[in-house]
């Protein structure tokens, strides 16, 4: 069956993210429940997307997922390519393919680099951090590998809600960001809660011997920001488009480095 843009033929998986829908159409129904399993939570079956892919199915190849990824801009289409993976779909009608072997993980790349590439244009980005609400407040932490991302998401109190413990989907709103959650999980293997807030602060982790707040240089600030967003595609004005996007976030979102012992003592002091 051949789908209408715009509208969810039955047999296809809508996954929204930041508000924004992608479809997945396969005609293998166990890979269907494998997409529906992976996305629990983010699957919504009215939603109209902005952008739908049909998947075929391949034999896994001797191409290794440690081949460079490519993302590229040809004949009108994005074209991304890594390893067994091979997706194009074309922006302006929200029309794709994605070619790829029995494994969700392949949509995980797809999903992450074409919401990348939805957010560039709009004053978001997808950002290497684990982020979290409580009360009514979102709140970002970002840094290097094991600089203590999952730690801080592990130690998170009670009445917080994780959005996600490895990668932060951050949306413009007027002078405002919103953070999202997401289901790309890190070491907790946990899918984040699909619920959005108001952006409070971002914190730049740092282990250290006690529990306090630094104030950091804006400088510094968008430099470590920009080292943790997730961009791949080679796009010379998108690229630009990201750096004007941390700038402004940098002025209106208070960062910080937050120095901390792996301790839920820590919590108490973010705000």
């Amino acid at each position: 069956m051949t789908a209408t843009f715009g509208t969810i033929a039955p047999e296809t998986i809508s996954i929204e993210i930041g508000g924004k829908a992608i479809a997945l159409r396969t005609q293998d129904p166990s890979f269907q429940r494998v997409i529906e399993n992976r996305y629990a939570g983010f699957v919504k079956t009215s939603a109209a997307p902005h952008l739908e892919f049909d998947i075929d199915l391949c034999e896994p190849s001797e191409s290794s997922a440690d081949d460079a990824l490519e993302v590229r801009m040809e004949a009108g289409d994005w074209v991304l390519q890594w390893g067994d993976l091979r997706a194009n779909w074309n922006p302006d009608t929200g029309q794709g393919h994605i070619r790829q072997s029995f494994s969700p993980y392949s949509i995980d790349c797809v999903l992450r680099i074409a919401h990348g590439l939805i957010l560039a244009r709009q004053g978001g980005f997808l950002v290497h951090a684990a982020s979290a609400i409580r009360n009514g407040k979102a709140f970002l932490f970002s840094g290097i590998s094991g600089a203590g991302k999952t730690t801080i998401s592990r130690l998170a109190p009670p009445d917080a809600t994780l959005l996600t413990d490895e990668i932060s989907y951050v949306r413009r709103d007027g002078n405002r960001y919103i953070a999202c959650g997401t289901p790309f999980a890190g070491e907790l293997a946990r899918v984040g809660e699909n619920c959005a807030a108001p952006l409070s602060a971002l914190f730049l982790l740092e282990k250290g011997l006690q529990n306090r707040i630094e104030p950091i240089h804006p400088t510094e600030a968008i430099q470590r920001l920009l080292r943790n967003i997730l961009f791949f595609a080679d796009d010379p004005e998108l690229v630009k488009l990201l750096f004007q996007s941390a700038c402004e976030f940098a002025s209106l979102v208070p960062i910080h480095r937050l120095v901390f012992v792996p301790d839920q003592r820590v919590w108490d002091i973010i705000r």
